[in-house]
């Protein structure tokens, strides 16, 4: 089981260790101040990685090789100069520059590739390092393909790549889930790309558009390690399970007491056991009636349990963002965390919750350091 935990917020990254008698605590904090978009810790060098978004003064990313007593700042994505008199605008006419906006997702690279790092930005374009992030290379056959441009933001200001899922089996094959972009696969390491979000409906779409694979909003998908073909996507408007490798997808609609939600973690040994944390969707994006449940399936999606014990059940108004909820290698430690600032974590598998703080800044990732 893991003892550590990284904790991202709008106002540094916190170090959460558990101490005796099972007690959670805030152990230190990096960055004080700064606005952490997203944390990785990355089990093959065991260094992290933090990313910083300063807004006016753009976005940063550092590395720690002793577990945040030092930082060293590295390279960032950088695009390529746009085109002359090459002018992009999405669906509701906003400019798309070619300019780094946010690192919003960062994923390590296979256990047979030590060094490499996948990064996902928005504007929407997908990187990788092979130098441990100190360089970084832009997955141009993804970004140049026609049909990014019909990318929307799905929430953010611009389209994003929120999740990149590294198929165990093999380093080289890479799926990515895009805020109103769909789901995209690569069998070579970003040299050819296809869209694979069949099965997904987008209810907010006109009905001949509903099915459309390139307009998909997942909010959050993963991989289940112990059966690669299985992923699971947190839909805007749905739960979607892929038995057959993002082939196909199917929509599960039981999910108590809500569908929507962003956050999605599923068993490290049981590719049927997964969790989810529900809320009330566009009008509100706040627990429904107030009160913070989380929904396990142990079954694949054909039954939900509501799990409440130890978590706040009236006037509690949590959003739970995409990366804000992780699970650590055993399956039975849990950790989310809100826009609030509340914090969270279960040994049981979701049974019982121990709150461990509820003044953090907003929430924006956690994750076990493995």
């Amino acid at each position: 089981m893991s003892d550590l935990l990284l904790v991202s917020t709008r106002k540094g990254l916190f170090k959460i260790r558990r101490g005796e008698a099972g007690k959670w605590g805030i152990e230190g904090v990096s960055f004080l101040g700064d606005n952490v978009t997203i944390s990785l810790s990355d089990s093959r060098s065991g260094h992290w990685f933090a990313a910083l978004d300063h807004g006016h003064f753009g976005v940063k990313l550092h590395r720690s090789k002793d577990q945040g007593a030092t930082w060293e700042e590295i390279g960032v994505p950088i695009y390529p100069e746009q085109p002359e008199g090459v002018e992009e605008r999405d669906s509701m006419g906003q400019v798309l520059e070619w300019k780094l906006k946010r690192i919003w997702s960062l994923e390590a690279g296979h256990a047979s590739q030590p060094g490499l790092l996948w990064c996902g930005t928005l504007p929407g374009g997908l990187f990788w390092s092979e130098d441990d992030g100190a360089t970084w290379t832009l997955a141009r056959s993804l970004w140049d393909h026609p049909k990014r441009k019909e990318w929307n933001g799905g929430g953010a200001d611009f389209p994003g790549i929120h999740s990149i899922c590294v198929d165990p089996r093999d380093g080289n094959k890479v799926s990515v889930a895009v805020s109103s972009g769909g789901v995209w696969q690569t069998p070579d390491r970003g040299a050819t790309w296809t869209c694979k979000a069949d099965g997904m409906r987008a209810e907010y779409m006109p009905p001949d558009r509903a099915f459309d694979p390139n307009i998909q909003d997942p909010h959050r998908m993963v991989q289940s390690p112990s059966d690669p073909n299985i992923l699971w996507v947190q839909h805007h408007n749905g739960v979607f399970k892929s038995v057959n490798d993002c082939d196909r997808w199917e929509e599960i609609t039981n999910v108590l007491p809500s569908v929507f939600g962003f956050a999605v973690v599923v068993h490290p040994k049981d590719s049927n056991t997964v969790w989810f944390v529900p809320a009330t969707k566009d009008e509100r994006r706040i627990p429904v009636s107030g009160a913070v449940v989380v929904a396990r399936t142990r079954d694949g999606g054909k039954s939900f349990e509501t799990l409440r014990n130890g978590l706040p059940q009236e006037h509690a108004y949590d959003l739970v963002f995409r990366h804000a909820m992780d699970i650590d290698e055993s399956g039975d430690r849990l950790a989310f965390g809100s826009t609030t600032g509340s914090l969270w974590i279960t040994e049981d598998g979701g049974d019982k919750w121990q709150t461990v703080s509820k003044h953090l800044p907003p929430i924006y990732a956690v994750q076990f350091v493995k």
